[in-house]
């Protein structure tokens, strides 16, 4: 695993005789969706508790229903042989919170750790506040335009409050902005409802620097068309937010075009568009192969 090669001197070994459950994901297949809703408390809760435990090097802080399982950047494995079996300086954390769907996400950057990361981290749970389904993807040096500081610098600086109630958008308005951006790279012709101003803060690259005011979201076409698949949604109406885990085709070089490489995004939705995308690639060659 890519990661635990990197880590270096961190305690797994200590973890892991803690850690006595070995939770593995059957078949490589995360539900699209979770089964029960349950309250914004309950899941805040939850996301306090995984910031606690990477910020410790301590997944046995994590409350788990029987059964869970956790993957890192598409690799089930045991919880305590990945990126939570060491303690990471966290300088920043954002978090999601899906009531529908009984899931929460969190957004934590590790710029000032020895070792940085960008880490995005999908969590299902149980009406009662247990992990049913754990995912991350984990981004650090070589991964597509990564640069801890510079994603700080500028996530820091958003503003992702929670919207008055009588502005909000609806889950569905929601996800259909983050939809049409991700079914646009397989259709160019396809309107996307980006707002003005729209920033895109891709690893390091913040396109809002470029112009601030105006909408610097389009992508543009891809040299082929792609289709996004293996969607994975979190989706809070409170903050008109949206993520999304998917599989990036056609991204890194060393990948077959399917299943592709594990990818987040991360949508602000404004009166139905998009503000703020936030990305976070992996790669497993080098830079995706592409020098960048």
């Amino acid at each position: 695993m890519k990661r635990e090669g990197k880590r270096g001197s961190r305690p797994s070994t200590v973890v892991r005789g803690v850690i006595k459950v070995s939770i593995v994901l059957a078949g490589m297949a995360f539900a699209t969706n979770a089964r029960a809703e349950c309250s914004r408390a309950t899941l805040q809760k939850l996301a306090d508790t995984y910031v606690q435990a990477q910020s410790t090097g301590k997944p046995a802080m994590l409350p788990l229903a029987t059964g869970a399982s956790y993957a890192e950047n598409n690799q089930a494995m045991d919880i305590g042989k990945g990126v939570l079996a060491g303690p990471l300086k966290v300088d920043f954390t954002r978090s999601l919170h899906d009531t529908t769907q009984c899931a929460t996400f969190t957004e934590l950057v590790a710029a000032t750790d020895p070792h940085p990361y960008v880490i995005h981290t999908r969590i299902e749970a149980t009406s009662d506040g247990k992990v049913s389904k754990m995912e991350s993807v984990v981004t650090d040096e070589g991964d597509w335009t990564f640069g801890a500081a510079e994603h700080l610098a500028v996530t820091r600086n958003e503003n992702w409050d929670e919207i008055p109630q009588d502005k909000r958008d609806t889950r569905a308005v929601i996800q259909a902005a983050a939809d049409a951006y991700l079914d646009n790279w397989g259709d160019p012709d396809l309107p996307v409802p980006h707002g003005t101003p729209c920033a895109r803060l891709e690893g390091r690259l913040n396109t809002g620097s470029k112009n601030p005011a105006g909408n610097t979201c389009d992508m543009g076409a891809f040299p082929e068309k792609l289709t996004v698949g293996h969607r994975r949604y979190v989706i809070d109406e409170a903050h008109g937010a949206v993520v999304v885990f998917h599989d990036f085709p056609w991204l890194d070089a060393g990948l077959p075009k399917d299943p592709g490489t594990p990818a987040s995004q991360m949508f602000r939705v404004e009166n139905g568009k998009n503000r703020y995308i936030h990305e976070v690639t992996v790669c497993t060659t080098p830079k995706c192969g592409r020098g960048k």
